[in-house]
C-alpha cells in the first residue's frame, strides 16, 4: 500500500521544549492522523507485522535530522486508520528516508506485511 499526502508533517522540534504548545500538538496529531485515514480505504484487517516506509520530499536541500522525523503522527495515523495493528517496535520496521522535490513536495507512506522473523 502507498499513500501520498501532499504535505510534509512538523519536525518534532517545533513543539519539544514549548509548555504552551500542547494544544497546538494536539490539534497537529490529528490533523495527521485525518490525513493519513483520509487517503485510504480501510482494510478488512490491519497489518500484524509490517515493513514501513516514510519517504518525505523537502522542497530545498537544507540538512534535516531524521531523528526530527520520526513519523510518529503517520504511524499513530496507520494504526487509527486499520492500516497496521500496532506501531510498537515488536510489530513495525520503519525506515525513513529525504529527498528533494522542488516542484512537488510531500510525504509518501509505503506499508508492506512482512513475515515474522524466528527468534
Amino acid at each position: 500500500m502507498k499513500i501520498i499526502i501532499n504535505d510534509i508533517p512538523p519536525s518534532n522540534n517545533k513543539y519539544m521544549g514549548n509548555s504552551n504548545s500542547f494544544h497546538a500538538y494536539s490539534e497537529e496529531k490529528k490533523r495527521w492522523e485525518w490525513l493519513v485515514r483520509g487517503s485510504i480505504r480501510r482494510p478488512k484487517k490491519p497489518l500484524q507485522i509490517a515493513l514501513v516506509r516514510i519517504t518525505y520530499f523537502f522542497k530545498d536541500r537544507r540538512r534535516r535530522d531524521p531523528d526530527n522525523y520520526s513519523g510518529k503522527f503517520l504511524l499513530d495515523g496507520l494504526v487509527k486508520a486499520g492500516v497496521i495493528e500496532d506501531d510498537s517496535f515488536n510489530n513495525i520496521e520503519l525506515r525513513l528516508q529525504g529527498k528533494v522535490d522542488k516542484k512537488n513536495p510531500r510525504t509518501e507512506i509505503e506499508v508492506m506485511e512482512i513475515e515474522q522473523a524466528a527468534e
